[in-house]
């Protein structure tokens, strides 16, 4: 039981690359900055690069000896929409972009292990170092996959790591089955009749209509659904009108729906549909609807979660990882990469208080450098396990 000695050996150069990359943000599909640093990293390493899947992304291949076996370990690359706050000397110099979900960790974690397995070579197979670009809100996950990911880089498994804050430094949580929710978006348009507002009989209001149904899709969850079975609809966006004295023609609602099964996630559809079509009739209105799939529920392969929970274990001791990890309503887009391949998704402690412990998404959030040493250890001890010399 024990983190890598020759990965804690360049623990600061991890650091540094972690930093680097915090500094220089870049959203979905236009993080060539970050593809470079990866590619020329991994080509220092002795591992072979191929650039271009997904616009962005990156993936090494590292074979050792004659097995033909092979996995594939991701990270993501991307940064989110948002204006950091912090004060540090590696805050974001790109305004209004931010790494504020951890993904410079993840890069630099996954980094660390392909520069430990290319020269210590303790392993007989391929590995398929992945580094995917626009996790946040564009699926580059997906498009990995249309791009033919696995067909160019075969593996038999494919595993992810996020990590956690609040979640102790050292300690690693993981599940298997229904571990991260669909993440849908949909898009309501409600088609009445413009008036004076001091004439609101004259007019069909989309402005009221839009209101009731903004009401009456909370009931789906809380009376369509199995109360034992997670579901969430959240309207994040109405927007109407343009003057006060003025009954707008239409009202646009939009937002997001989270479920941990595809029969939740088929219903809460369906009956959004129903619901929105349903209210704007009853008032002389009509609603356009648009639903979007975007990202499928994360649902981690009962053998490959078994190989993740023992090699956390061997690098952290039984007693450090949570094997039933509570699922969460986030979403991440490797589920896109599960639906193609087996594989797991894992948790990494990022540390509590002020260390650690801020939620990710936060404009004061930052990656914990001392949980790199364990997400490295992980990824290389996994590599290990499964490509053994034995």
């Amino acid at each position: 039981m024990a983190v890598k000695e020759e990965i804690v050996a360049f623990a600061d150069e991890m650091r540094a690359w972690r930093r680097d990359i915090h500094a220089h943000p870049e959203t979905a599909f236009e993080e060539n900055r970050t593809s470079d640093i990866v590619a020329e990293k991994l080509e220092s390493f002795g591992i072979d690069v191929h650039r271009g899947l997904a616009k962005t992304g990156v993936v090494g291949t590292l074979a050792v000896g004659n097995s033909n076996r092979a996995i594939g370990l991701r990270a993501d690359l991307d940064a989110l929409d948002i204006h950091e706050e912090n004060t540090f000397d590696h805050v974001s110099t790109n305004p209004g972009k931010m790494h504020a979900c951890g993904h410079d960790g993840h890069t630099a974690m996954l980094l660390g292990a392909a520069k430990y397995l290319s020269e210590t070579r303790r392993f007989n197979g391929t590995v398929q170092f992945i580094f995917q670009p626009a996790e946040e809100n564009e699926a580059g996950g997906r498009v990995m996959c249309e791009d033919g990911l696995f067909e160019l880089f075969p593996v038999e498994a494919v595993y992810g790591m996020h990590n956690q804050p609040g979640l102790p430094l050292g300690k690693f949580g993981v599940r298997v089955g229904p571990s991260m929710a669909s993440a849908d978006m949909f898009d309501i348009q409600i088609s009445g009749k413009g008036s004076h507002a001091a004439h609101p009989h004259q007019g069909a209001d989309p402005i009221v209509t839009g209101a009731e149904i903004v009401t009456a899709l909370q009931r789906v969850v809380s009376r369509s659904a199995n109360p034992i079975e997670a579901a969430v609809i959240s309207v994040t966006q109405f927007h109407a009108g343009t003057n006060t004295n003025v009954i707008p023609e239409t009202a646009n609602i939009k937002g997001t729906c989270r479920a941990l099964s595809r029969s939740v996630q088929d219903m809460i559809e369906a009956r959004m549909e129903q619901v929105a079509k349903g209210i704007a009739a009853a008032h002389g209105l009509t609603a356009d609807f648009t639903y979007d799939r975007r990202y499928p529920v994360l649902v981690n392969t009962q053998d490959e979660t078994l190989k993740a929970i023992k090699a956390a274990q061997s690098v952290v001791g039984e007693e450090n990882v949570a094997t039933d990890h509570p699922p969460t309503m986030g979403s991440e887009d490797f589920a896109w990469m599960l639906l193609e391949r087996p594989g797991c998704y894992i948790r990494v402690g990022n540390g509590e208080g002020e260390d650690g412990g801020c939620v990710v998404h936060n404009p004061l959030y930052d990656f914990n450098d001392d949980a790199a040493v364990y997400g490295a250890s992980y990824w290389a001890e996994l590599v290990e396990q499964e490509l053994s010399l034995g």
